[in-house]
């Protein structure tokens, strides 16, 4: 019926796509901001650049067409944090999007997809370095809840040193039910939990060929129960000595490494 109020539901769905669109981020530093600028996929705003980082970057500020605005480094007047190492160059974009789960992670060619999952792994460098690491050793994507996780912010893409602009980071509703969606779509997910009976290495060569996710918790608590719950097998990697915790973006690159080694280098 004409001039029917709308349910708060949609409202809601509609402010929050508003609100999306209005949001944007400040990329920093030279790795960062010439990726960005050569990543057709960005929406890109503002560059403002020192002279010197213009020279450096100056094939992928012509490759982008931007034109820069020229600042001094002493007054660089960009809203960065305190102490971010900008090295004279600062580009303003909107956050990616690359599509939900289905689209990036179905079991396409290659035998043996990999994905990351990570359970409230708030700090930017933990995730920036998950990152790299995840496209060093071919994973498909990183995924997140929306919630209590790292956002795309100018320091995870930094620490993430391009690969941010070049591998899906899925933020999530739900974590729970992505893990659900992989699954079925012949996803095993193997959490990675300090106390585990099975290693991590045991499982690999005990699972079948096929898809394979790896869940991490946040340093300290670990995964929350739900998502415990629905790991298909929980693993640890095993230790030498009495000290056997590693920070959560190195376990996530040794865990990588194994599933790589394990199921061939695709």
């Amino acid at each position: 019926m004409a001039g029917a109020k709308k349910p708060a539901w949609v409202i809601g769905k509609e402010r929050a796509r508003r609100a999306s669109a209005r949001e944007t981020v400040w990329l920093f530093g030279l790795h960062a901001v010439r990726d960005a600028l050569l990543n057709p996929a960005r929406v890109r705003l503002r560059l403002v650049v020192t002279r010197n980082a213009a020279d450096r970057l100056s094939e992928a500020i012509a490759a982008s067409a931007m034109t820069p605005e020229l600042a001094d480094a002493r007054t660089f007047p960009v809203p960065l944090d305190p102490g971010s190492v900008h090295q004279g160059a600062a580009l303003e974009v909107r956050p990616l999007d690359w599509g939900g789960i289905e689209a990036c992670c179905a079991p396409r060619d290659e035998a043996a997809p990999r994905v990351v999952l990570l359970d409230r792994v708030s700090d930017p460098h933990n995730v920036g370095a998950i990152l790299r690491s995840a496209e060093v050793f071919g994973a498909r994507a990183v995924i997140a809840p929306a919630r209590h996780a790292a956002p795309e912010t100018g320091a995870l893409a930094k620490t993430a040193s391009g690969a941010l602009e070049r591998l899906p980071y899925l933020r999530v509703t739900n974590l729970g039910d992505a893990m659900t969606t992989l699954q079925g779509m012949g996803y095993l997910l193997l959490g990675l939990d300090g106390a585990a009976e099975m290693s991590l290495d045991a499982a690999l060569a005990a699972q079948r060929a096929g898809p394979l996710g790896l869940v991490l918790g946040a340093e300290g608590p670990g995964m929350r129960e739900r998502t415990r719950a629905l790991c298909d097998t929980l693993v640890r990697i095993p230790a030498s000595g009495a000290f056997g915790s590693l920070n959560v973006s190195n376990a996530a690159a040794v865990a990588l490494h194994a599933a790589r080694k394990a199921q061939g280098a695709g």
